[in-house]
């Protein structure tokens, strides 16, 4: 399938966009990544700043480990026929007092449907983080890691995940099913979406 007017238009809408501007520290810099082929969606939660200077997402510790988890090379990540990447927030939101400052608010609901709308092949959504898992899943569980522990609800068409932020290392150590069970199904899963069938 070939690039289509709709997507590239609506691509550059989201680039160009400037509405939460005057509240953003280093300024807009939209960061997204989706082609109408992409199988495997991934929404997380907004650019960091060494995203925000590279505007290639995940493209920091943090992804490191997310391929990892997915046992994906960079090539194949960074190819929008087969990897779509849309953030809760597409641009840096600035610091807080124990990291950065949640998404801004405006982004999901001006972007995600007409997004949405143009990725009509996706196998697997993976939700990274609580913004993301709040705002597309309505399960009643309190925590993130109540979320995780019931991944197989989900399945096979979305699965709950950890931010693997290095920040993050103290959960890992706290929750070792999630390496010894979700990973494993995550690069079975994954491996079935890219692997070309046998002949």
């Amino acid at each position: 399938m070939s690039d289509s007017a709709p997507i590239k238009i609506l691509l550059r809408e989201v680039r160009q966009c400037r509405h939460c501007e005057p509240e953003l520290p280093l300024g807009a810099n939209p960061v997204i990544q989706i082609h109408p082929d992409a199988k495997l969606l991934i929404i997380g939660q907004a650019p960091g700043t060494k995203v925000h200077t590279s505007g290639i997402p995940w493209n920091d510790p943090s992804g490191d480990r997310l391929r990892q988890w997915l046992k994906m090379d960079k090539e194949t990540f960074y190819d929008p026929h087969q990897v779509a990447i849309m953030p809760m927030g597409f641009c840096y939101p600035g610091k807080g007092k124990s990291g950065d400052l949640p998404p801004r608010k405006e982004c999901a609901p001006l972007w995600h449907d007409r997004l949405l709308d143009q990725l009509p092949n996706i196998q697997l959504t993976l939700l990274i983080g609580q913004y993301a898992q709040k705002h597309y899943l309505a399960d009643g569980y309190k925590t993130l890691t109540e979320r995780i522990q019931h991944w197989r609800e989900l399945t096979p068409q979305q699965l709950p995940l950890p931010h693997p932020s290095p920040r993050n290392r103290r959960w890992f150590q706290q929750h070792p099913w999630f390496d010894d069970e979700v990973v494993p199904w995550l690069q079975q899963r994954v491996d079935e979406l890219f692997t070309p069938a046998a002949s």
